[in-house]
């Protein structure tokens, strides 16, 4: 009966749990090795609670940052100190992470479809769809299943729900961060971009520093601090509140995006060709 036993969402343990050692397994040179990944605050992670944890996260590629948070968090829990040094500690990972992503994007193929088993929450965006700006109703199953999974472990959510920087943060976190009162963890990536290409499946560049820096958990009035102010610490706290464009000028953002996206028709068109 062990073998076949089933988290909330229907996954068998069994099968999840290899999914994330084989997946481990074919990731972890991507952060230790073609690149290397700098880590800050791996002892927050042991003393957090098994379950109704909430990371909220900068975001850079679609799947790079998720999966190099399943090695931080597995290897920091089997006593890694800032590393992911020796692959044991894939052996026997949490199965209870979960990560927060838009249902067309995990539908879209065979390999998304095996990343959803792994851990994903998917939930219909209300602002975008098949590329285009929408404007539909939250589904009250998608702020449910989110429910189910903090009741059960820790979910990763990408607030901004897009890869390109200094956007705003949708409030949706906010209201499940008053509903469900889980601990905030934020946490701050970069390198990322550089490395990966926009979906996080290609390498794009090797050599490059990337750094995951986990925070303590934040202070939060679950009942008496309203939407915004929750926004606003959240937007502080992963570093994407708009004044830390005085450090970093818009202009010399917008160029770096610019050339992004020139490396991606550029990579397209060889493709094609």
């Amino acid at each position: 009966m062990g073998l076949f036993k089933k988290n909330p969402f229907g996954h068998i343990l069994f099968l999840k749990r290899w999914l994330i050692r084989i997946a481990g397994m074919m990731t972890h040179q991507r952060y230790k090795g073609f690149n290397t990944l700098e880590i800050e605050g791996s002892q927050i992670i042991r003393e957090l609670p098994e379950n109704n944890v909430l990371f909220v996260s900068n975001h850079q590629t679609y799947f790079a940052d998720v999966v190099a948070m399943f090695h931080v968090f597995n290897a920091s829990l089997k006593g890694r100190d800032d590393n992911i040094k020796n692959l044991g500690y894939l052996w026997n990972p949490k199965l209870n992470i979960y990560y927060v992503a838009a249902k067309e994007t995990m539908g879209k193929s065979l390999l998304t479809k095996i990343l959803a088993y792994a851990g994903s929450i998917s939930i219909e965006r209300t602002w975008r769809a098949d590329g285009k700006n929408v404007n539909r109703q939250v589904k009250f199953s998608d702020i449910s299943n989110i429910g189910k999974a903090l009741d059960d472990g820790w979910v990763i959510t990408f607030p901004q729900g897009t890869t390109t920087p200094w956007k705003p943060l949708r409030k949706g976190t906010a209201h499940i961060i008053k509903k469900y009162k889980p601990v905030v963890v934020p946490v701050v990536i970069d390198g990322f971009r550089r490395s990966f290409d926009k979906k996080g499946l290609r390498v794009k560049k090797k050599g490059i520093l990337q750094s995951m820096q986990i925070k303590e958990p934040l202070d939060i009035d679950y009942d008496n601090e309203s939407i915004d102010a929750i926004l606003e610490k959240l937007e502080y706290a992963i570093e994407q509140h708009p004044s830390f464009l005085k450090v970093i000028s818009e202009k010399e953002l917008l160029a770096y995006e610019e050339e992004n996206q020139k490396r991606r028709y550029s990579y397209k068109g060889k493709l094609d060709g």
